[in-house]
């Protein structure tokens, strides 16, 4: 048999084209790993105090063995619309030669001291990129689309028991492995506790008096509502996958009990981001001649409005509603936000900025037993407002145009995994006007596009 013969023979044993002499011997496949590794052991990097490192760290192998299939000849696809996301990353790079702006009402600073936590959103939007070009590139046969599902409805069932945990121990926390490595200057630095240092709930006063808001184990009580409203449809698709009763058993127990420390995260947003995946849910199937999502939908909303009737939950819904504390503090930001990108309206700031005081009065700030003592950061109420302003309009333009032209490009996919990913990216376009997206909503977001993307490509298995 000729090489060429030989060759030919390969390309359709395999399905694949043949690699170059050079790349001979070496593995044409994905192995799973790295994404596997992130999604199901993530409790234990919590613990580690690793968290939401993880993702930069799996990001270096995955890169690797991206790079390295490459080299072999098999190519690295791309997902539609990418153009958009590669605009936005541009934006973001540029935009750090703004850092040494100073906005007027913000503290003024050097670009040297802004720029650590400019780098690590950087590092952190590129290790995104990198687990949504492994994830897509994946293929079933290496990683199989349910198999991922199960993932992502494991990681609701965590922050489901996060959000009880954060319920009856709220003051639960302890110092993590990773944090005993850190000098102390560095590991008591506000942000870098809020990366290495476990803890099971946020203490705050929004109702009257002291109360722990569930956050484990993302960090932060908003994170935790975004994640809970980004994760749990994949539970109901996982357990809609399984062939066994007692699987669907438990998600369902799962989802009722979720309603507890979902009403008592005192999370507005979470609650808004949970009625627009309901109603896009039952849309997308009405509109797909399946009007049993109407019954449905009716015995689930039956069920909530009993539930807050009867039990103390509905108190404490209304104590929320009655209350709107950070109502003030978001508007003023938003303003200042809107004020600063006049600016530098096309790349923005390059980060985001300390006002310089509060709302009524600029002689109040930070002290070393306080941080964050009446400096607001401009652009940590919303990834809206953090993408106009520290990158501009080019920025939110590739950042909005990807996700939207997503959303457009799989319009048509009904499968389960289509509407539950599509689901996950529209409830973001909310959650994006009070809540920061990175690092675990965002890398969320990115897995459902991947979801979407290979769907069009393999099928939907069900």
């Amino acid at each position: 048999m000729t090489p060429a013969a030989r060759a030919a023979t390969a390309t359709a044993d395999t399905g694949r084209t043949a690699g170059p002499a050079h790349g001979a011997g070496k593995p044409l496949t994905l192995p799973a790993w790295p994404v596997v590794s992130i999604l199901a052991l993530y409790p234990l990097w919590w613990a580690l105090g690793l968290g939401v490192l993880i993702f930069a760290v799996m990001a270096v192998p995955m890169l690797f063995l991206l790079l390295r299939r490459r080299l072999a000849g098999r190519p690295l696809r791309l997902p539609p619309g990418f153009l958009w996301w590669a605009l936005f990353l541009i934006a973001v790079v540029v935009s750090l030669g703004a850092l040494g702006v100073d906005p007027p009402g913000t503290i003024a600073e050097h670009a040297t001291a802004r720029l650590p936590g400019a780098a690590y959103k950087l590092v952190m939007y590129a290790a995104l990129t990198v687990l949504l070009l492994y994830a897509g590139n994946l293929t079933e046969a290496e990683l199989p689309k349910r198999r991922l599902v199960k993932y992502l409805g494991w990681l609701f069932v965590v922050t489901v028991a996060g959000g009880l945990l954060g319920m009856v121990a709220g003051h639960f926390q302890f110092t993590s492995p990773v944090e005993m490595l850190l000098p102390a200057a560095v590991r008591n630095k506000g942000f870098v506790q809020s990366l290495v240092h476990p803890y099971a709930a946020q203490i705050m006063d929004l109702v009257g008096g002291d109360r722990p808001r569930p956050a484990a184990p993302w960090g932060y009580t908003n994170t935790w509502g975004n994640n809970f409203c980004l994760l749990a449809g994949w539970l109901v698709v996982a357990a809609g996958q399984s062939r066994k009763r007692s699987v669907r058993f438990w998600a369902i127990v799962c989802l009722l009990v979720s309603i507890v420390p979902a009403v008592v995260s005192l999370n507005r947003g979470l609650w808004i981001g949970l009625g627009l995946l309901i109603v896009y849910v039952a849309a997308r199937y009405v509109l797909a001649g399946k009007m049993w999502i109407t019954g449905v939908l009716a015995v689930a909303i039956a069920l909530l409005g009993l539930a807050l009737t009867v039990t103390p939950l509905g108190d404490v819904v209304g104590a929320r509603l009655d209350n709107g504390k950070s109502n003030g503090v978001r508007s003023f930001l938003v303003d200042r936000a809107l004020d600063g990108i006049g600016g530098s309206p096309i790349v923005g700031y390059g980060g985001t900025r300390n006002t310089a005081g509060g709302r009524q009065s600029i002689a109040v700030g930070e002290t070393s037993s306080c941080e964050r003592c009446g400096n607001f950061t401009v652009g940590g109420n919303g990834q809206l407002w953090q993408l106009l302003y520290s990158h501009g309009i080019v920025g939110t333009a590739g950042y909005l145009g990807f996700f939207t032209y997503v959303l457009w490009r799989f319009r048509r996919d009904r499968s389960a995994i289509g509407v539950a990913a599509s689901a996950a990216l529209v409830t973001s376009f909310s959650a994006m006007l009070w809540y920061n997206s990175l690092v675990t909503p965002l890398a969320f977001m990115v897995l459902a596009v991947a979801l979407l993307w290979r769907n069009s490509m393999e099928g939907d298995p069900t």
